[in-house]
């Protein structure tokens, strides 16, 4: 099978000449209507990767696999998402990797679990709304297939985390000092609690809340993204970026709680 043939059932990404994208999942006998024209599906199906489609008005359409940042920021969503540029430094910054167990609360659209679980950690989740919770699994199913392994339970994590002895614990809620206390019980010695937050006034009661605990290498980081704009000899930064969406703290979890906070270490400072 040539893995860059475009098959049945497929979701894939239509481009236009203005670099407008759409997600779309390929089924017989559909079609996909803009105002460039008609693309059928048919034409779609059996195609190759990569190549240049020509709709009804004979606008052409690059036609590719959508990327897992295309699908987070095209997808169905109830909730509004992490953006792209979080997803992947929360790889970093929570240090996730293959066999991991992790708690997410707050699963929102699902483009967290689907990134964790792309990584080969094991997502068990927790969300306060059905509704958030059956778009979740349906977006991650949608990426990632149906056998994927993905369990969401409806309950509040600011009452109680079942679990013990977790890797991460990774927070996407409004108040998460309210679940400081559940994931020092939860996680295991050395593991990672990781918030996302959209204000500093929220994280600030966060970090007092950390230092409560037995958690340590508290650390508060914001993700700016700039891309350039460059053609021949027209050089220069894009008028548009996407700066704040959000915050991201992390703590690693400790034997005890100390009697004076340790904070992560400044990387601009020098080891002479």
């Amino acid at each position: 099978m040539n893995p860059a043939e475009l098959r049945l059932g497929e979701r894939v990404m239509l481009i236009d000449s203005k670099d407008r994208r759409y997600l779309i999942s390929l089924r017989a006998g559909a079609s996909f209507h803009t105002h460039a024209g008609i693309v059928m599906h048919d034409q779609l199906i059996g195609a190759t990767e990569g190549d240049v489609i020509n709709g009804s008005t004979g606008r052409s359409f690059l036609v590719l696999r959508p990327t897992l940042s295309d699908v987070v920021l095209k997808m169905p969503r109830g909730a509004q998402v992490i953006y792209p540029k979080d997803l992947g430094a929360i790889l970093m910054q929570a240090d996730i990797g293959p066999g991991m167990r992790i708690l997410e609360a707050g699963v929102g659209s699902g483009a967290l679990s689907m990134t964790i679980l792309r990584a080969g950690a094991l997502v068990k989740g927790y969300e306060i709304r059905e509704d958030f919770a059956d778009r979740a699994k349906e977006n991650v199913r949608a990426m990632l297939g149906d056998d994927v392994s993905y369990d969401v339970e409806i309950r509040d994590v600011t009452e109680s985390i079942d679990e013990r002895d977790l890797d991460r614990v990774l927070l996407d809620m409004p108040e998460p000092q309210k679940v400081v206390a559940h994931a020092e019980q939860a996680l295991r010695p050395g593991g990672i609690f990781l918030a996302y937050l959209p204000t500093i006034n929220q994280t600030q009661v966060l970090r007092e809340t950390l230092n409560q605990y037995a958690f340590g290498l508290a650390e508060t980081v914001e993700v700016l993204r700039r891309t350039w704009h460059i053609e021949k000899r027209s050089v220069r930064p894009d008028h548009r970026m996407v700066a704040h969406t959000g915050f991201l703290t992390t703590a690693r979890r400790l034997v005890r709680q100390l009697d004076e906070p340790i904070v992560a270490p400044d990387e601009s400072e020098s080891d002479e």
